[in-house]
């Protein structure tokens, strides 16, 4: 690695280019657009290797929950490997990740082969966690929530026009999103080798431990920052519910309105818009209102709401309109995002963004897991009854724990107002 991360570290600001908020948004964009024109066609890829609705669960549990445990030790790996050589060498290898990903994944003939690819793959991607060290690095304490929104709205214009490409290309051949995807990620491994520049100052890298790359050691350290405590565990149970509702999307829509690649597409773009509309457009004029400690209150909130009613819906329109009502759960991520960012040393922003990864990689491994067995328990219902509905029940009571100690942390450390506390 110190070899290779020299080589690539001779064009770090190509062009005498210095990094910015552009140049990682673009990156981050065409990352989101290849993950998400597979996200509405690997639970029907799964399918076509099953009998039946319980083993279709059960199996795309099982290539789900592979991805998780990969990237949970690989994120605080690479987390900490970006604060010695870079932030752009380890999204180089992200990129290389995806791409092998993709076109192993469109050529696979067995279940064993997507499972295998997905613990290759899961290993060597971590882009999203060193896209938010990369923004820490650029960004004053003040700015960081902002940028965080900024760079959430990446994400989520990823969601818009990939899950709809996806859909759309997978009406048209199950493994076409797949080599789309893969060939998207060749273009990104481009773009961050030929243009992207590096973010991270000679001044502020570190040597790499092994003993703190560890995921179990990152996220004790992590728990030990100043003014963090409690939220790891916020981060962690808002984390699990929304990885069991992305793992469980898909086939509850299946399963209980029969939707297929196109409707779930359109759904995700639907889902997209709104994360692009609140963190792109709203939330700066929120965090002018609101403190990010408030706006975790108020979305944790809309989010416990939201995946009741989602659970309970009869009809796929209602689907849409529920999106629209948790305008304010979008806001989550990036203000916590900010608050641990702020509490981090300029030295350790990768490492620290590695051990948030690796948290919601854990919850990644647990929520297939659960969202699997919780809709094989469903699957024989009818279509359109509302006990299909069980994995957002669970998502719905894991944000109520997480506004708890939320709510319960910014109280003690009066980081909110007595009236703010008395009002949640």
């Amino acid at each position: 690695m110190s070899e290779s991360g020299s080589k690539l570290n001779k064009r770090e600001a190509p062009s005498g280019k210095s990094a910015g908020m552009g140049f990682i948004m673009v990156a981050v964009l065409i990352d989101m657009i290849s993950i998400g024109l597979i996200i509405p066609v690997l639970p029907p890829l799964v399918g076509t290797f099953t009998s039946n609705q319980a083993d279709h669960a059960f199996w795309y549990g099982a290539v789900a929950l592979a991805f998780g445990i990969a990237n949970f030790f690989g994120s605080p790996i690479l987390g900490a490997l970006s604060d010695r050589f870079g932030r752009r060498p380890v999204m180089l290898i992200g990129f290389s990740g995806l791409a092998l990903s993709f076109f192993v994944t469109a050529m696979a003939t067995a279940l064993w082969m997507l499972i295998t690819v997905r613990l290759v793959s899961g290993a060597m991607q971590a882009n999203a966690s060193v896209a938010n060290a990369y923004v820490a690095d650029i960004s004053a304490p003040e700015e960081r929530a902002k940028r965080f929104g900024m760079l959430g709205a990446a994400f989520g214009m990823g969601f818009i026009l990939g899950p709809v490409m996806g859909g759309i290309l997978g009406d048209i051949n199950l493994h076409l999103p797949f080599f789309v995807a893969g060939t998207m990620a060749l273009i990104n491994w481009c773009y961050g080798y030929f243009v992207l520049p590096e973010s991270l100052k000679p001044e502020h890298r570190r040597a790499f431990e092994w003993r703190k790359a560890n995921p179990l050691a990152a996220l004790k350290k992590l728990g030990m920052l100043k003014g963090v405590g409690p939220l790891v565990l916020v981060i962690g149970l808002s984390g699990l519910a929304q990885m069991v509702l992305q793992t469980s999307w898909v086939l509850y829509t299946s399963f209980k309105f029969g939707w297929g690649p196109k409707e779930n597409g359109w759904s995700m773009f639907a889902v997209g818009v709104m994360s692009v509309l609140v963190q792109g457009f709203l939330l700066p004029k929120l965090l002018k209102v609101f403190s990010p400690q408030r706006l975790v209150i108020l979305g944790l909130s809309s989010s416990v709401l939201t995946n009741l009613v989602w659970g309970a819906a009869t009809e796929g329109w209602m689907m849409y309109a529920i999106i629209g009502f948790n305008a304010l759960g979008f806001a989550v991520s990036a203000a916590i995002q900010s608050l641990i960012s702020n509490a981090a040393d300029p030295k350790t922003q990768g490492e620290t963004m590695g051990a948030v990864s690796s948290l919601n990689s854990m919850m990644a491994v647990m929520a297939p897991v659960v969202g699997a067995t919780l809709l094989g328990l469903v699957s024989h219902m009818p279509r359109g009854d509302w006990r299909i509905g069980a994995p957002f029940y669970f998502c719905a009571a894991l944000q109520a724990l997480s506004l708890f100690f939320a709510w319960r942390h910014f109280t003690r450390t009066r980081a909110i107002s007595p009236t703010a506390s008395a009002s949640v």
